[in-house]
């Protein structure tokens, strides 16, 4: 039975091991979580799941956490290093292995990248085959699954295309766009990942995994840009070196440099399937690239509507901040606090007056205002006031605001209907703080191309003036009990 089995899983905190780790617990396997700050990892995972210290760099670390475990999950690299990665990654690798081989770990399940072992292979995908190498010379009997792009919201190369697209109208294409891949989606990814635990194994194995489309990164970022309604004019050269694409990537996406320039040096080699070894082995048939960049788009607006900012904010703790707000994925995100001198119920029943006859606590002028610019570019202005002066429900108009989601006492959260170059929410939300209650308020934004960058950038500034001085309002009016 699952449930009678440790796994091991390395990279909780990363792109693909966060996205893991409570589906192998919703499907009722013990989960064991390595984690160099164990502390920083605790918090959030289920409560069933153990956390414990480790860093694959100090093999002494490892002993510990290998006890009783049957299967361990390879999910890490060492890209974002200051040092040599390629030489991190083989003492990480072997440490890893050679503690497994002691503990008796049955299997080891790895996610390295697709890729022809060539002589001028980039240091980035020689380094992931030799991990795999290094993982096998143990005897240990290891899956590795080798991918190419990876479609999700947040995976690297995901992120590089987005960023691309949606701020650039025109763009001077590289060499390395026009380079075939085969890229999968992230949810096809996990499932080979938990399939692995239960294949039947006589040795090691290379699985190569792909969906069923080989395009290339300009034909990703086309896609792209036809289900975010954008027009982009590509306009390809061949000068730009993968060192000269780094740096111009650099200057118009969010990736780090670091793994920026390592990703890129990558991009110059092919990396399509080229055996069946997934289909011999595994049930599971890719979707191909039209529907994981939708379903992409989809998951990320699931997430998003479910997010609580005061635990979202915090878990980004490492996620950029700059003039502007933080941003979240594609999202930008302006958020604040107070401290309010009153119950929960007291704060929620003074947000939930906003709007209609009440106003917004602050400026209202500025409010009808950008109402009547927005009746001029055909909006729904600030005219439809609300159904209900003392209560909401979802659905309700709320003047150029409609209500999306309410928890009575907790959080209301309104969708924009104005006319704007993307899509804004505002969302309020109390929780108990002591004696009293902390109200926060966030305003996010999720820009459509560069004109949806330029509005949110250009109305930040007063952003920072009416909704400060809205939170202000609500949260006096809550303590007079008005």
């Amino acid at each position: 039975m699952a449930s009678s089995k440790l796994i091991l899983l390395t990279g909780a905190t990363g792109y693909v091991g966060g996205r893991l780790l409570p589906l192998l617990v919703a499907d009722g396997w013990r989960v064991r979580c390595l984690a160099r700050q164990p502390e920083h990892l605790s918090p959030r995972v289920p409560a069933d799941v153990e956390v414990v210290p480790g860093d694959l760099l100090d093999a002494a670390s490892l002993s510990a956490a290998m006890q009783g475990v049957e299967a361990a999950f390879y999910l890490v690299h060492s890209m974002g290093a200051t040092g040599d990665f390629e030489t991190q990654d083989r003492l990480a690798a072997d440490n890893f292995a050679a503690a497994a081989r002691a503990a008796g770990v049955q299997r080891i399940i790895y996610l390295g990248g697709l890729g022809e072992d060539e002589p001028d292979l980039s240091a980035h995908l020689r380094s992931r085959h030799e991990v795999g190498e290094r993982l096998r010379a143990h005897d240990v009997p290891v899956i590795e699954f080798r991918a190419s792009i990876i479609i999700g919201s947040g995976s690297l190369s995901y992120e590089m295309i987005r960023a691309l697209v949606e701020r650039l109208p025109v763009m001077v294409t590289p060499r390395w766009v026009r380079v075939t891949a085969q890229p999968i989606a992230i949810g096809d990814v996990l499932a080979y990942l938990r399939a692995a635990l239960s294949l039947k194994l006589d040795g090691s194995v290379i699985v190569e995994i792909g969906g069923p489309d080989q395009v290339s990164y300009g034909e990703l970022m086309r896609e792209y840009a036809r289900q975010r309604g954008l027009r982009r004019l590509m306009i390809p050269v061949p000068l730009l070196t993968p060192r000269l694409s780094s740096l111009w990537l650099g200057l118009v996406t969010p990736l780090y440099a670091r793994v920026g320039r390592k990703l890129v040096d990558s991009l110059r080699h092919s990396t399509v399937v080229r055996d069946d070894s997934a289909q011999r082995l595994f049930p599971i048939k890719p979707v191909g690239v039209g529907e994981a960049i939708a379903c992409a788009l989809r998951n990320e607006d699931s997430s998003f509507a479910q997010t609580r900012w005061s635990d979202a904010l915090s878990a980004a703790m490492n996620a950029p901040r700059h003039w502007g707000g933080t941003r979240l994925g594609n999202r930008l995100v302006d958020s604040r606090s107070a401290q309010v001198a009153a119950s929960p119920a007291k704060v929620f029943a003074a947000v939930e007056h906003i709007g209609g006859a009440a106003g917004w606590h602050y400026a209202n002028w500025l409010w009808t205002l950008r109402g009547w610019l927005d009746l001029l570019m055909g909006g729904v202005g600030m005219r439809r006031g609300r159904r209900d002066p003392d209560r909401l429900r979802v659905g309700d108009t709320l003047d150029c605001w409609r209500v999306e989601s309410i928890q009575p006492d907790q959080r209301l959260r309104l969708a924009a209907e104005m006319k704007l170059p993307g899509r804004a929410w505002l969302e309020l939300e109390v929780q108990p703080d002591g004696n009293g209650a902390r109200l926060r308020q966030t305003a996010t934004f999720d820009p459509l191309g560069l004109w949806g960058l330029a509005y949110w950038y250009g109305v930040w500034p007063l952003h920072q003036l009416v909704f400060a001085g809205m939170l202000r309002g609500l949260a006096k009016s809550a303590e007079e009990g008005k």
